[in-house]
């Protein structure tokens, strides 16, 4: 299997290994400004997932030209490298025992290659188990857009990042947390920290619990004093798997924070840690991390 850049990032975390390891080049970056990318569309015509994504491209994607086509066209245009391609991507971690399959989104290059798993990624995200229903991802689309758009200049601006920990690079963004307000939904978070006056005992800075709608109106007004939460979690389909946890503004499309832990029912539950707000109040308090 295929291992874009943030799955490289994730295998710095993990202990599973994988089988390949694809990290862009400058020619890589080079040849994408030159592309026309193409949006690959959900094969159910009804998928709310489509009209997400088709609003989300049209209010954030800049880089480059752009049309949206089914994945039937997506099979004949793939290996042309004129052509950049944007897609959801499942994907199952080897030696992971569980099996767990990933909702990734991905950016990827047209290649005269036979295999689909051989396309150099420039950049993917995880969005969700695949079992999960959309209405718990589907609204940040726009801001990964720009997250991607703008991760795509830092890897051109900054090569030596990419022979280096991408995850430091990133997380050295969590000091600046404390001037900005955490949006948190009380589900993504674990029941040991659900409350404000749990958080507070571990999180000092400014905070507030919201319903999706407000993440939602929040990325969508582009509020640059707000920092959300991206969690990939099995939200009850499994007992033991990853939850990743991505603190992304708003605004900026920045991220803040990135880690996972392994779910263990009645010891790691499927969200943001007591362990996560103190990793954020050490490191805004000017600690390590």
């Amino acid at each position: 299997m295929k291992k874009p850049l943030l799955l490289w990032i994730i295998m710095l975390l993990s202990v599973s290994a994988f089988s390949q390891e694809y990290i862009p080049t400058q020619e890589d970056l080079n040849r994408f400004y030159n592309t026309k990318t193409y949006i690959v569309l959900d094969p159910n015509p009804i998928s709310a997932y489509n009209f997400q994504m088709k609003d989300a491209v049209k209010n954030n994607w800049e880089m480059t030209d752009y049309e949206f086509i089914t994945y039937d066209e997506f099979e004949g245009l793939r290996k042309n490298p004129d052509y950049s391609f944007l897609m959801e991507d499942i994907v199952v971690f080897e030696r992971d025992k569980t099996k767990a399959r990933y909702r990734f989104l991905s950016l990827m290059l047209g290649e005269k290659r036979s295999r689909l798993e051989e396309m150099p990624t420039l950049v993917s995200v995880p969005l969700s188990y695949r079992e999960v229903d959309q209405e718990y991802w589907a609204y940040k689309l726009g801001v990964i857009l720009r997250f991607f758009q703008k991760h795509i200049l830092t890897m051109k601006e900054n090569p030596d990042i990419l022979d280096d920990n991408v995850l430091e690079y990133y997380n050295k963004n969590m000091s600046d947390i404390k001037d900005k307000t955490l949006f948190l939904i009380k589900d993504e978070l674990a029941p040991e920290v659900d409350t404000r006056s749990e958080i507070k005992e571990y999180y000092p800075y400014e905070f507030k619990l919201v319903d999706r709608e407000e993440v939602a109106q929040a990325i969508q007004d582009a509020r640059e004093d707000v920092v959300f939460l991206h969690k990939v979690g099995p939200q009850g389909s499994r007992h033991r798997a990853r939850c990743y946890k991505i603190l992304m503004g708003a605004q900026n499309a920045r991220f803040y924070y990135f880690d996972y832990h392994i779910v263990k029912k009645d010891r790691r539950p499927d969200g943001f840690l007591k362990r996560d707000f103190r990793k954020l109040k050490r490191k805004a308090d000017g600690g390590l991390f």
